[in-house]
């Protein structure tokens, strides 16, 4: 008897499922963005928020929650209730937390679920004038001559840029002390006053700085020249092999229900795939990204192991 009132409540539970995840959205969307205001995920997520407010017919809202090194914002879309009405603005910073937050209070592939990739990006290596190097190696002769002498800055400990940086600095064979800050605009800004003369930071918003003086860049990160600053040298050139990329995605609530994550995932892509898109895109110097949900899974998996390799090879110390 007792199994039969089991099989029936279940069976009597899952058309209110079925009918629950059929009305969703009815109510707005939270998208928390565990950085700061003005960075890459920022903009990603005030990006989409409107057309996929269009597309849905409920407001996409967009709540920065900063905090270490993403860790708060994360926390809170993992312990939120899976219905769809809570989702993650998330980047390689997550996949290398992994490997260097080891005491998280969460487990990003157990407790959050893939969603959607959005885009990818790389960096340009920017210092102050001050810093006597014209080119990349001679920056790399300056500081491998000056062990320790000078200082880089990131936008937090595991951020894309502190992972590049350390990367660099392996490869290179040379050290510098790296000087995290609360997010890119902090960092920059450090870098623009001389408070700290070394930056991997996005080129779009540091382009207008290296045009205008402020800073000297010397490299871009992809594996061949940016079309946004075709002058400047990839890393790669004096470096092989060396590559540093921002990438960004959705993720939800690890129970969230795959049909509400395969209808945000094919309207994130059919968003990205858009011609107005693409050009935005190419103009703020990223490429989108589109993936099922399935794919994005194996990428974030693939990218967990990546991103412990590098960490192992850059002797990053866990937190």
């Amino acid at each position: 008897m007792i199994s039969r009132r089991v099989v029936l409540g279940a069976s009597l539970a899952l058309p209110a499922v079925a009918q629950a995840q059929g009305n969703w959205p009815s109510r707005p969307v939270r998208i928390i963005v565990p950085f700061g205001l003005g960075g890459s995920a920022d903009v990603a997520a005030r990006f989409l928020a409107e057309p996929l407010q269009a597309a849905f017919g409920q407001p996409f809202v967009i709540e920065n929650r900063p905090g270490a090194g993403a860790v708060i914002g994360t926390d809170l879309v993992a312990k939120s209730a899976p219905d769809g009405y809570t989702l993650l603005l998330m980047s390689n910073t997550h996949t290398a937390n992994e490997t260097l937050l080891p005491n998280r209070p969460y487990r990003l592939m157990q407790d959050l679920a893939p969603v959607a990739p959005i885009n990818i990006a790389h960096h340009v290596l920017a210092i102050h004038p001050s810093l006597p190097a014209q080119t990349l190696p001679e920056l790399i002769a300056l500081l491998k001559a000056n062990p320790g002498k000078y200082d880089y800055a990131s936008s937090g400990p595991g951020t894309p840029y502190h992972v590049a940086g350390e990367v660099f600095l392996a490869m290179a064979g040379a050290t510098a002390t790296h000087v995290p800050f609360r997010g890119s605009n902090e960092a920059r800004t450090a870098v623009i006053s001389g408070q700290v003369p070394i930056m991997f930071d996005a080129i779009p918003t540091m382009r207008e700085q290296i045009v205008g003086g402020r800073v000297r860049g010397l490299a871009t990160t992809g594996p061949t020249r940016s079309p946004l600053m075709p002058e400047l040298p990839a890393v790669a050139e004096t470096l092989p092999g060396y590559e540093a990329s921002i990438w960004l995605g959705l993720m939800a609530p690890a129970a969230t229900p795959l049909p509400i994550r395969e209808r945000l995932n094919a309207e994130v892509a059919r968003i990205m795939q858009l011609p107005a898109t693409r050009e935005a895109q190419a103009r703020a110097g990223a490429q989108p990204v589109v993936q099922s949900v399935s794919e994005f899974d194996a990428f974030l998996r693939q990218d967990i192991a990546r991103q412990a390799e590098w960490i192992r090879m850059a002797r990053m110390t866990p937190a």
